[in-house]
């Protein structure tokens, strides 16, 4: 059988949107709207998924299922992808905090959105990785450095939004330092029960209120 050639990847990756916006709908009675934003929706038929994930596991890139990076690690389904970078609310102009690099997929699709995405990865393959995979790929308001992301990156705090997607048992304090007033924060949150996804918005006043949305399953985070 021939390889699959631009086109071809082209049809897949909008089928792919066509499922996510089917689970979106679906989901919209514990999200509170039915449709994801356009914006994210069309950065998700753009970004080349299949060269994001190993190249055993790539013929299934569209398919709305989490798929194996390495390391016991997981790049999400994407419908996941697609609901966190929607539920930051992103604006261009914004500066966005991500924990958990991985191989970048998830941090292309914000960077589509945002003005700059600041990323943090725990294993130094990875983040060696994503950074020469998204400068290839054009993507010049990305930068990735290796750390503990519990402690995020204070050095260009404060921060718009947070995106993190690894699952912690509460938000990790300097995370939520780092975000500015009127931020928002979306990761999961875990309890012995199951984990959650979260949004944690922060007033002006800097008081936070978290909200819990669907049931999901992340990788823990990893903290040195």
């Amino acid at each position: 059988m021939k390889p699959m050639n631009e086109e071809h990847l082209a049809v897949l990756r909008r089928h792919m949107v066509e499922m996510i916006a089917i689970h979106a709908d679906l989901a919209s009675e514990e999200l509170g709207k039915a449709t994801l934003d356009e914006r994210v929706m069309a950065s998700m038929r753009r970004v080349p998924r299949h060269l994001f994930v190993p190249a055993a596991v790539a013929p299934y890139a569209y398919q709305d299922m989490p798929l194996p990076i390495g390391f016991n690690k997981t790049v999400s389904q994407p419908f996941i992808v697609a609901l966190m970078t929607d539920l930051l609310a992103l604006q261009p102009h914004e500066a966005v905090l991500e924990i958990g690099t991985g191989l970048g997929y998830q941090t292309a699709i914000p960077a589509e959105v945002a003005g700059q995405v600041w990323s943090v990865e725990i294993i130094e393959e990875f983040a060696t990785h994503a950074e020469a995979l998204l400068q290839s790929l054009g993507f010049s308001n990305v930068a990735i450095r290796v750390g503990d992301g519990s402690r995020g990156w204070p050095e260009h705090a404060p921060y718009d939004k947070v995106l993190v997607s690894v699952a912690a048992e509460r938000p990790p304090p300097a995370l939520l330092n780092q975000l500015k007033p009127g931020g928002r924060f979306v990761l999961p949150l875990f309890s012995e029960e199951a984990q959650f996804l979260t949004i944690i918005n922060k007033d002006a006043a800097g008081q936070v209120e978290a909200r819990k949305l669907i049931p999901v399953r992340f990788s823990r985070l990893e903290t040195v």
